[in-house]
């Protein structure tokens, strides 16, 4: 959860990248986010492989996880290329595949996304999951924060991502409502795991989990281990 001073630096930064993204652009040539060609944000062909194509996955207690998207290849390319670049208009293209995800969710149905790390949002600007529920029809309410900050997810291995996330989240204000949890990208499932404990903790049900991406699961490698931007 950001605080309001986080969320006015944020807005200054992202309007600071904006201006830089837009000067860049008169010397620098426009790139394909999937496949480099030029001239084009993101060309048919790659725009193609991001139709949605619907999996579940099973997070650490065993429950579902309803995934639009593997994280491989031109999907992961774009997603690296919103998170680190900054290029905020891949989300359009990369909405409809999570719109599908989310169509069977009614109205009323509390939606709400893993909160992001304040340092993440002030390097980027805006939340990435959030921007993502918005473009896909959605609007995100922020009932989870962080109680404690875990330690950076990248490197660790299941159990130890588990571990370090174990009670960092807590929730308010759901209490007898469903609740749909989004998250981006799905490496072990120990993020959305942990929202969904803090939301039943919170009184939340039915509490259900959907993500744009997962990551290729590796059989007997303990988790998955590509580096995904936080």
């Amino acid at each position: 959860m950001t605080s309001l001073s986080d969320s006015r630096t944020g807005r200054f930064a992202a309007a600071l990248r904006a201006a830089a993204q837009e000067a860049l652009s008169f010397w620098l040539p426009i790139a394909c986010a999937g496949c480099g060609a030029l001239d084009v944000p993101l060309c048919p062909a790659c725009r193609a492989q991001l139709a949605a194509r619907p999996s579940t996955r099973r997070l650490p207690g065993g429950e579902a996880v309803l995934c639009a998207l593997p994280f491989s290849g031109v999907v992961a390319r774009c997603v690296r290329a919103l998170k680190e670049e900054g290029r905020t208009g891949l989300a359009r293209d990369l909405a409809p595949a999570l719109a599908a995800v989310l169509t069977a969710v009614p109205p009323t149905v509390l939606v709400t996304t893993v909160p992001t790390r304040a340092a993440a949002f002030r390097r980027r600007g805006f939340v990435v999951v959030e921007l993502l529920v918005r473009r896909a029809g959605r609007r995100p309410v922020r009932v989870l924060r962080l109680r404690r900050v875990p330690r950076d997810q990248r490197g660790l291995d299941r159990e130890e991502r588990r571990r370090n996330l174990a009670g960092a989240l807590v929730a308010r204000g759901v209490r007898g409502r469903a609740v749909v949890v989004v998250d981006d990208v799905v490496t072990t499932g120990a993020t959305l795991a942990e929202a969904m404990r803090a939301l039943r903790a919170a009184g939340a049900g039915p509490v259900r989990a959907v993500a744009l991406a997962h990551t290729p699961s590796r059989r007997g490698s303990g988790g998955e281990q590509q580096m995904i931007p936080t």
